[in-house]
């Protein structure tokens, strides 16, 4: 069974953000799993973090609560769960979420190799989490969250869609942004076909399938050089 698993603080954000349209509408029939834990109910007193070792601002999210959430959720010893299991910790110097990345988790949940993960929170978390119950780390980009909650949704709904019987035309995967490395989709237009004066490219209008699939080629190209060049440029000013 495909299943996915999200340790936090908050639950309902992640609960909130991924069990609504498509993505929702597939964990309601079963395609998939969706499961959430508070780490605040297998902590002492509820309180999950600690001050770090060494000193410093902060507070630490703890080892031994993680580890008893996993041996609570799935009835083995915590390191042992990712040996059958994907799992995440989101944190800033993790792998950048992308789609390469997307479709890599999505084929291990047709696999059969469920995904767990365990979202940072406050100044960061106990290194042997990373080290010792994990399998990666990952992260959005280059700034901070206030929590990991933001993570874990954001990369359920990329790899939920992803997974067959999601969407109703898989074929709405074939050209979207992504589907090809470093690849971003043309222009979209619908009704009015005028709108405050701006009209929608002609070609659209045509009915010639082969000038508007040609049309949209080079659009959808332009886009990602456009993309490279502009991320070259940051680059060059951050040296």
């Amino acid at each position: 069974m495909k299943s996915i698993d999200v340790f936090c603080v908050f639950p309902e954000a992640v609960e909130a953000t991924v069990r609504v349209g498509v993505v929702g509408r597939a964990i309601e029939r079963g395609l998939v799993t969706l499961r959430t834990f508070d780490l605040r109910e297998y902590a002492p007193k509820g309180r999950i973090d600690d001050m770090p070792f060494g000193g410093g601002a902060g507070m630490v999210v703890r080892v031994d609560v993680v580890a008893r959430a996993f041996e609570e959720a799935y009835g083995v010893p915590a390191r042992e769960v990712r040996d059958g299991r994907r799992v995440v910790v989101t944190e800033p110097g993790g792998r950048k979420v992308e789609q390469g990345y997307v479709r890599e988790v999505a084929q291990g949940l047709e696999g059969g190799r469920g995904l767990t993960v365990v979202c940072g929170r406050y100044g960061g978390m106990d290194e042997r989490v990373r080290g010792m119950l994990a399998t990666e780390a990952v992260s959005l980009g280059d700034f901070v969250l206030s929590g990991g909650e933001i993570v874990a949704a954001a990369l359920s709904d990329a790899v939920i869609r992803l997974l067959g019987g999601v969407l109703g035309n898989s074929e709405s995967l074939i050209g979207e942004s992504f589907s090809r490395e470093d690849d971003l989709g043309p222009p979209q237009y619908t009704r009015p076909a005028v709108w405050d004066g701006e009209g929608v490219p002609a070609v659209l209008l045509s009915g010639n399938h082969e000038r508007i699939r040609a049309w949209r080629e080079e659009e959808a190209r332009e886009r990602a050089i456009a993309r490279a060049e502009a991320r070259a440029g940051e680059r060059e000013e951050a040296e």
